[in-house]
C-alpha cells in the first residue's frame, strides 16, 4: 500500500492535526512522517521500528494514554464546536465519556507500574460541521483499533494486555457505529482485524503528530 492511496479526505484532516508534548517514540515517529512524505516510506522504516519497537510496557501504555486523550478531546471539546445533532451527538457523547474512563484506567495502570503518565497534550482538529467530524471520528477509531492491536505482542504483563484487550473492543464498537452512521465499512479488515505495519503507521496514524 503506497502513502498516496491513504490520502482520503479523512486523512488529509489527520494531517493537519497538531499535537505538543509528545513522549519521545511519538518525536521520533513525527520526524519519520516528515521524512518519508518526502523520501518514501522505505527510507523511514527503521526509524518508525525504533520508535515503536523495544517499549516497556509503561512506555506502551504511555503512549496509548496519549491516543485516548486524543479521543476523549476530541469527543468532549470538539464535538461541541461542530453543531452536531441526533445520532452524531448522541454517540459522541457516550464515546467521549467511554475514553475518559479508558484515560482514568489506563492513568491507574502506569501508576500501579511505578510509572509517570505522560501529561495532557493540546489538540487541534480541523473539523468544521458534522461530517467532516464523524469522518475523523471514523479514522481516528480505526487507528486506535489498530495501535492496540499493533501493540499487544510487545506487552508482558498478562494483566495489562487483558486490560488493552477490554479497551481495544470498545475501540472497535465505537468505529463499526460511526462506520454504519456514514456509511463506511464496519468490518474494514474484514474478519479479522489486523495489526498496524510500519507502513500503514505512516501513512494512517502518523499524520496525527505534528512536530
Amino acid at each position: 500500500m503506497h502513502f498516496e492511496e491513504m490520502q482520503t479526505p479523512e486523512a488529509a484532516e489527520l494531517g493537519a492535526v497538531e499535537v505538543h508534548g509528545v513522549t519521545r517514540q511519538s518525536f521520533i515517529l513525527s520526524g519519520a512522517i516528515a521524512a518519508g512524505a518526502a523520501f518514501g516510506l522505505g527510507a523511514v522504516s527503521p526509524f518508525v521500528s525504533s520508535a515503536l519497537a523495544g517499549t516497556g510496557d509503561i512506555d506502551i501504555l504511555n503512549f496509548a494514554l496519549t491516543l485516548e486523550y486524543l479521543e476523549t478531546n476530541f469527543y468532549t471539546v470538539k464535538a461541541k464546536t461542530v453543531g452536531l445533532s441526533g445520532a452524531a451527538a448522541k454517540y459522541a457523547t457516550q464515546f467521549g465519556e467511554e475514553e475518559s474512563q479508558h484515560v482514568d484506567a489506563l492513568t491507574k495502570a502506569i501508576t500501579s507500574l511505578g510509572g509517570k503518565p505522560v501529561p495532557m497534550p493540546k489538540f487541534n482538529f480541523p473539523v468544521t460541521s458534522e461530517s467532516t467530524f464523524l469522518g475523523l471520528a471514523y479514522t481516528l477509531e480505526n487507528v486506535g483499533v489498530g495501535a492496540y492491536n499493533g501493540a499487544g505482542p510487545s506487552v508482558s504483563s498478562g494483566a495489562i494486555l487483558a486490560a488493552a484487550g477490554s479497551i481495544v473492543q470498545v475501540e472497535a464498537r465505537h468505529a463499526a457505529t460511526i462506520g454504519a452512521l456514514i456509511g463506511k465499512p464496519v468490518t474494514p479488515d474484514g474478519a479479522f482485524d489486523k495489526p498496524m505495519t510500519t507502513k500503514q503507521v505512516l501513512a494512517a496514524a502518523g499524520p496525527l503528530i505534528v512536530k
